[in-house]
């Protein structure tokens, strides 16, 4: 996020001076106010600001420009360039503040969040405090089981982990382009200009791409971001040109930039494609404002509330995101606009506190400044200590939750009358108030009670469109095979049908892929924010292999809200309904009798979490039988078009709620590991009652195969 670098610029004695607008410009202070007004505005909710996260490519733009100004006018200075005291003021400007709110924010984290968190949060501590928490939120992006995850408090560090990996390269770059190009201490700058020229070239030619391709890699990777803080380079070493140009133009340009930025903000929002094409209108339009400031800067933004907010943007920043995440926890209260608002508020305050008394004394420190090795060292061992406490943070055990006694495990024969066991044990279970002190999966490990064929990557990816032909489980040498296709809802069921598999001597074979449904539509992916084609080619390919299979069984599932077919007009709902049916005969081409399982409910919140923050009362995370199933005139005329094709329909819903209610532990076990996914666990448990409505299709009862074993 930030510029990391002040725009007052002090020239030491004996250095070659710069004219005043050169080394302060009031204009460009101003304008990193609208960039962290924008950004503040946008996570506080504020109606109008779906966008405001382009105040983060300002502030690229912004750093790209201080940083090369003073690059190069050391260079033009001394010839040569100081990595050492480049590093050692980069460090005092950004690390002390940084660390302060890493720590705090670590221990708020600990007080208050639900405890489940707490190991995840240090994880993202430990990756800031080196700089490379961008990578991380890159690689959870593309994972669809994280894609419902609630928000790290941390997670705005990835600015400033792009703009370090930036600066560890760019002087280096910078030097080397200067003297393999010119050979002299006069740096003929438009040479300079074509390096960084062909840098803008190829980053925002692979911001295009990978946005169309893997959004998040484009959004928090240093490689589809550095043509922004090129494109601020660029002004830099055209300082000269931009200080000829006539007053008339810049009157307009530099207000024309403003209204780009702003109209950014405004006209994007969170399902629109980005960096990309689309970022190409705040990046020049920060650009624009800067560059029009040499001759004619924007008037608003010499205001002195705009500059005195330029001033502690950074430490506003740092403080905003874990204040908003953080607090309502903490006071009890639920986030709205008002609340919102007056958290940002809050932040503020805490952000000139940390301006005054951390982040200025330690940037102008004169020991720090003479010494770049010394500030150097305070920088690493500030970093140092951060890793420390997060690394501690990693092996600290839960605390702090209401555990009540032993719950009744689910204990479940494979008869028939195994479902009117279950609703008995769901029933009890809609008392349950305090956690089990006999839960399983624990709170803890909730997260990764995952199927096997998870940890085996036998679930295709999102991004691949190729089917896994390795993935075999069951009985390996029975004759007969068994189907398990669809997308990761299908997957939740897997640890069942292994476990049935076993026992009716089937070989099982997974065809499963993240995020995508089993139906024949395609739809818009909600984390690659584009239609979703690999979808469409593997089920292509699903088909086909399905076929060359023969199996006797085919098990389909998805999830119940796979979003709205494209192309379609009209009724959704029946579009839906008739890409079911067209899959469904697709599939029945080989030959399989086809099953269909329909979608389990949606607790709607993330359900390890809501158990930790509501231990007293877990009853508080239950939801409404009408609210946890989705989709249901859909689900009827989907249920209908599938009856049509001979296929066997399966409503679970029955094994997860009772008449009104539908509990998140039943018996003692956890029933799902996020916002929608149920525990391998449970699958496990309830493995009788899924046997119980297949048997018709598995042939003969399980007590006539045991007998016959």
């Amino acid at each position: 996020m930030t510029a990391g670098v002040t725009t007052a610029v002090r020239v030491p004695r004996g250095e070659l001076r710069a004219p005043r607008w050169d080394w302060f410009r009031p204009d460009i202070e101003g304008l990193r106010a609208v960039a962290i007004l924008l950004v503040v505005l946008d996570h506080a909710h504020v109606p109008g600001m779906s966008g405001g996260y382009v105040g983060v490519d300002v502030f690229f733009v912004i750093s790209g420009f201080l940083i090369t100004s003073l690059l190069l006018r050391e260079l033009e200075a001394t010839g040569s360039i100081s990595i050492r005291g480049f590093y050692a003021r980069r460090f005092m400007r950004l690390i002390p503040a940084a660390a302060l709110v890493t720590i705090t924010t670590l221990v708020a984290a600990w007080l208050w969040l639900p405890r489940v968190r707490f190991r995840s949060i240090t994880m993202d501590a430990l990756t800031a405090s080196v700089y490379g928490i961008n990578y991380r939120l890159a690689g959870e992006g593309v994972d669809y089981l994280r894609a419902a995850d609630a928000p790290s408090p941390l997670q705005h560090y990835w600015s400033l982990a792009v703009e370090e990996q930036f600066y560890a390269v760019w002087p280096v770059l910078l030097l080397t382009a200067s003297l393999a190009l010119l050979g002299a201490r006069v740096i003929r700058r438009g040479r300079v200009a074509a390096v960084m020229a062909g840098v803008v070239a190829v980053s925002f030619a692979l911001s295009v791409h990978q946005t169309g391709a893997a959004v998040s890699w484009a959004y928090f990777g240093l490689p589809t971001r550095a043509w922004e803080l090129a494109v601020g380079a660029l002004v830099a070493v055209s300082a000269r040109r931009c200080r000829r140009m006539p007053r008339a133009p810049a009157r307009i340009i530099g207000p024309l930039g403003i209204a780009a930025v702003v109209a950014s903000a405004v006209v994007l929002d969170s399902g629109t494609p980005f960096p990309g094409y689309a970022a190409a209108l705040p990046v020049l339009g920060a650009a624009a404002v800067i560059a029009a400031g040499f001759t004619h800067p924007v008037g608003l933004l010499h205001r002195g509330p705009l500059q005195q907010i330029g001033t502690v943007s950074y430490s506003w920043y740092l403080w905003h995101w874990p204040v908003l995440i953080i607090t309502p926890f903490a006071v009890g209260l639920a986030p709205n606009l008002w609340v919102n608002l007056g958290l940002a508020c809050l932040s503020l305050a805490a952000a000139a506190l940390t301006y005054v008394f951390v982040e200025n004394p330690a940037r102008t420190a004169r020991r720090l400044v003479r010494r770049p090795v010394r500030a150097v060292a305070v920088g690493l061992v500030l970093s140092s200590s951060v890793a420390a406490v997060s690394g501690a943070g990693l092996v600290v055990p839960l605390r702090g939750l209401t555990v009540g006694g032993d719950a009744p495990t689910i204990a479940l024969a494979p008869r028939s009358a195994d479902e009117r066991q279950l609703a008995q044990t769901i029933d009890a279970s809609l008392d349950t108030r305090a956690v089990p002190a006999n839960l399983t999966p624990t709170l803890d490990v909730a997260r990764d009670d995952t199927p096997a064929i998870n940890r085996d990557r036998c679930n295709t990816g999102t991004l691949d469109n190729d089917v896994k032909r390795t993935c075999v489980y069951g009985d390996a040498q029975a004759p007969r095979t068994m189907v398990l296709m669809g997308d990761s809802h299908a997957g939740h069921w897997f640890p069942a049908l292994d476990v049935i598999a076993r026992q009716w001597h089937l070989r099982l074979i997974t065809v499963v892929k993240d995020s995508c449904s089993a139906a024949d539509a395609l739809t818009t992916n909600p984390v690659l924010k584009r239609p979703f084609v690999e979808c469409a080619q593997w089920r292509r390919q699903a088909w086909r292999y399905i076929a060359s299979l023969r199996p006797a069984v085919v098990v389909m599932a998805s999830n119940g809200d796979g979003g709205r077919i494209l192309g379609k007009v009209g009724d959704q709902d029946r579009a839906w309904a008739a890409a079911w049916e067209r899959s469904v005969r697709k599939v029945e081409v080989s030959g399989a009798q086809v099953v269909v399982l329909e979608d389990t409910p949606w607790p709607h919140v993330i359900v390890p979490d809501c158990v930790a923050a509501k231990s007293s009362d877990v009853r508080l995370c239950a939801r409404s039988r009408s609210t946890a199933v989705l989709q249901r005139a859909r689900r009827a005329l989907a249920a209908a078009a599938i009856a049509s094709t001979g296929a066997v329909l399966v409503d679970p819903t029955s094994w997860f709620c009772g008449r009104d209610t539908c509990p998140v532990i039943i018996g003692n076990v956890l029933v799902y590991r996020d916002a929608s996914h149920i525990t391998a666990t449970y699958a496990r448990a309830i493995e009788p009652v899924l046997a119980e409505s297949l048997q018709p299709v598995l042939g003969g009862s399980l007590d006539d195969r045991r007998a016959q074993d």
